[in-house]
């Protein structure tokens, strides 16, 4: 009686949530990587470049916050290897599979690793910082680096282009919607946050 009390009293005090277990930790890797297919096709592209403007990063910065970093990056490298294989989780407006990890866009998806680890080890350093919201909004800003360097100076090591050129091209046209999708990632870490704290 005393050991079966024993054992129900260590369940209540030490919940394990579904995000904490390895199962969980697997459900919801795969299920970034769908998240992040799903805003890869919310995409238009640009006349004057050949990078189009998806919702991608909002998915990725969110995904590393919510994650972790160890889990954002495993979950963002199953993402390019199912787009390797030929599933459709890239934007429409490119070749997809391999082509696509080759074409002008692969900066920023092999950069996508990187960023979700950089959001979720951000958010792990700033626990000191009283909201929440402003945490996200840094591990937003420094997950955007990765994506923003890769992207333009493979953009640039394609086509050949300058540095001025590459930042016309590949940074500048992006960073007001960077800074929507930032603000929206940020809010919806912090909604979730406090769902499950309810």
């Amino acid at each position: 009686m005393q050991s079966a009390q024993s054992s129900s009293l260590r369940l209540i005090q030490s919940p394990t949530s579904l995000q904490d277990s390895l199962t969980g930790q697997i459900v919801f890797s795969i299920a970034a990587t769908g998240l992040v297919a799903i805003c890869a096709h919310i995409s238009l592209p640009l006349p004057f470049t050949l990078v189009p403007l998806t919702f991608q990063t909002f998915a990725v910065i969110l995904i590393g916050m919510f994650l972790g970093p160890l889990a954002g990056f495993l979950s963002m490298v199953l993402y390019l290897a199912e787009g390797a294989a030929g599933l459709p989780v890239f934007t429409p407006h490119g070749p997809g599979g391999i082509a696509q990890l080759l074409g002008p866009t692969a900066g920023y998806l092999f950069s996508y690793p990187l960023a979700a680890a950089l959001a979720g080890f951000t958010m792990r350093a700033a626990k000191g910082i009283r909201s929440t919201f402003t945490a996200a909004i840094m591990a937003g800003i420094f997950a955007s680096i990765p994506i923003f360097t890769l992207g333009a100076a493979w953009l640039a090591h394609l086509l050949h282009l300058g540095a001025t050129s590459a930042w016309h091209l590949a940074v500048a046209p992006f960073l007001p919607g960077e800074a929507i999708k930032i603000t929206a990632a940020a809010l919806a870490f912090t909604s979730l946050q406090r769902w499950r704290q309810s």
